[in-house]
């Protein structure tokens, strides 16, 4: 039986707060970030979770002498309520309830609030200073979680492999070539880059530092003349790494990256650094310098958006496999739950997770997992991400739903997928009619055309729509990017309510996931991947790349239009046509009779 998250975090927040006060701090802002300003962190980054007990993805702490306020959004408000439970934190929406507006309510006149200026992007930075009526930010450089961690795991330093041109489509050397081009024209001497995925893409690599995402951790500054100085831990790279590299490119040693800035850097010379995702410390070491600040999006963000064709056809090679490997799962499911059920050796939520790992594991190229697999029943599925248990394995009953979201690296690719289900005749009530809209939804925006110039926030009102009109919503984006074996979720491209200035365009790939959720009571998600595609006539569409059959059985199908009912199933007869060879014969029975046309 686990600890009450109280009992196990107490003495962890009471040491913090001691190491706080010898440092003279009364505050100290605590986001779920590496010195990359990464998703996925590696376990000696995962200093919110050891603090506070929050698993999630995505979240900020901040810790006073009074109380520990935990920010997170939509996706993970249950899953931090259950996890870091009053009275020791305090809930709050990362959206609704800011925490520089948060703190600036708490904070009082001489107040010293320090933060680890690896871990704070200068967006973030300015937002908590223009915020602040009363106290100073301190840049601590010695993280004060460190200092009380006593078995903080040590950093990471997985092995970095070439990434070969017949999967990436284009040399190091040609993108660096394209970046130093772009860098001129901006008027910039050099470009600052810190986003792993982004410099495994440049240099084609791929590394192995924090779980799901193949990235190296590590640093590259690069000159306008396309010198590029990559500082990565040595013991990552052996001699066929070192051989694949351009001749542009210099090894340098991690510790580095910042006094070289502050050294290289000539006074009034223009940087380009990103400052949503790049380090404040970047920013700091560049104003010491007397750079000319060059404040922008990554341009490697927006190069590696739009796949070249060699990348996209990787996508969809790899999403047929995987197309395989989920019908493959969907077929055991709906076979083992009823029976395992009814002789009282019922399928869990973790064996399910299991089982679709090993149906992949099966399929060609398959690396692993591409994020945390979310294999949730019942009311355990209206937590948008939450993680199974090994001490805890929650049974998926005859009468449940449930909902699968996984994904997968692939040699090339990445793939994300999402079906919800129901067994037997008895579901909530409000299920059916949810899981139609959430459909509709679906398919609303799966069929958009739309002009060049188009961004997510544009159209995300017309995939929502179906719900709207049921008084339903969902507290998280309609869709995300997806990079090619790289982050599983992929700036800048997104469909969702926030004002997101980039254009939708040919080679971006995205996710299409509309949901519903009762807390307590179920979650519903669809979710597909799409690559954008420029019709004859200029238009945008999107063109499918994932391949897996939707459960019928709860859409009610008067609530359908025709359109609606000929789109999905034309979509399960090409489900059938470009899965069919590779299934097993049990599979393909069950996908057969998954296809069957409605309506």
């Amino acid at each position: 039986m686990l600890d009450a998250p109280e009992t196990t975090r107490g003495p962890v927040v009471a040491a913090l707060r001691a190491e706080l006060q010898a440092r003279r701090l009364d505050a100290f802002v605590l986001p779920r970030y590496d010195s990359h300003q990464s998703e996925y962190v590696a376990p000696h980054d995962e200093r919110l979770a050891h603090v506070t007990g929050f698993t999630g993805s995505a979240g900020m702490a901040i810790i006073t002498m009074e109380t520990v306020a935990v920010f997170v959004d939509g996706r993970y408000v249950v899953q931090a309520a259950n996890q870091c439970p009053e009275p020791l934190f305090s809930q709050h929406h990362l959206l609704n309830d800011p925490p520089e507006h948060w703190l600036a309510t708490q904070s009082q006149p001489g107040w010293r609030i320090g933060f680890d200026p690896m871990h704070i992007p200068p967006v973030w930075y300015d937002r908590f200073a223009d915020a602040l009526q009363q106290g100073e930010l301190v840049a601590v450089h010695n993280n004060p979680v460190d200092a009380i961690w006593n078995d903080q795991p040590l950093p990471p330093l997985g092995k970095i492999e070439p990434f070969p041109v017949q999967f990436s489509g284009k040399s190091a050397q040609d993108k660096i070539n394209d970046l130093t081009e772009k860098m001129r024209a901006k008027g910039a001497a050099f470009l600052v880059e810190t986003q792993p995925d982004n410099i495994a893409w440049l240099l084609n690599v791929r590394g192995a530092d924090a779980e799901f995402v193949p990235a190296p951790h590590s640093f590259i500054l690069i000159d306008a003349e396309g010198q590029t100085q990559w500082f990565v831990a040595a013991q990552k790279l052996d001699t066929d790494v070192r051989d694949h590299l351009p001749a542009s490119v210099q090894v340098h040693a991690t510790e580095g990256f910042l006094p070289t800035l502050e050294a290289q850097v000539a006074k009034g010379k223009g940087v380009l650094f990103d400052p949503e995702f790049c380090p404040s410390a970047v920013r700091f070491g560049l104003e010491k310098a007397g750079a000319k600040l060059m404040p922008l999006p990554s341009v490697v963000t927006a190069e590696k958006a739009h796949k070249n064709p060699v990348e996209l056809e990787g996508m969809r090679a790899c999403h047929l496999e995987d197309g395989i490997a989920l019908t493959e799962f969907c077929a055991w499911l709906a076979n083992e739950v009823p029976h395992r059920a009814k002789a009282g050796q019922p399928v869990t939520e973790r064996e399910a997770e299991q089982s679709v790992l090993g149906f992949r594991r099966a399929r060609s190229g398959f690396l692993g997992d591409s994020f945390n697999t979310i294999s949730a029943a019942a009311g355990n599925a209206a937590m948008c991400h939450y993680a199974t248990q090994e001490d805890n394995s929650v049974p998926i009953p005859a009468n449940a739903t449930y909902l699968l979201d996984s994904g997968g690296q692939y040699d090339t690719g990445t793939t994300d997928a999402t079906r919800s289900f129901a067994f037997g005749r008895k579901r909530p009530d409000g299920y059916d009619r949810a899981y139609t809209a959430v459909f509709k939804a679906f398919h609303a925006i799966a069929t958009l055309r739309f002009p060049e110039g188009t961004q997510g926030h544009h159209i995300d009102a017309i995939c929502r729509r179906p719900l709207w009109d049921l008084g339903l919503d969902y507290d998280h984006g309609t869709g995300h990017g997806v990079g090619h074996r790289l982050s599983v979720h992929e700036h800048p491209q997104r469909i969702g309510k926030p004002y997101n200035p980039v254009d939708l365009a040919p080679g971006m790939i995205l996710t299409i996931e509309p949901g519903y959720y009762v807390p307590e009571q179920f979650g519903i998600r669809i979710e597909n991947l799409f690559e954008i595609t420029r019709a004859q006539d200029g238009f945008m569409e999107f063109s499918n790349l994932t391949w897996c059959p939707i459960q019928t059985d709860m859409l009610i199908v008067d609530m359908l239009t025709r359109a609606e009912r000929d789109w999905l199933n034309t979509y399960h007869a090409q489900v059938l046509d470009h899965l069919g060879p590779g299934l097993s014969s049990s599979a393909l029975t069950w996908a057969k009779a998954a296809c069957q046309p409605i309506g």
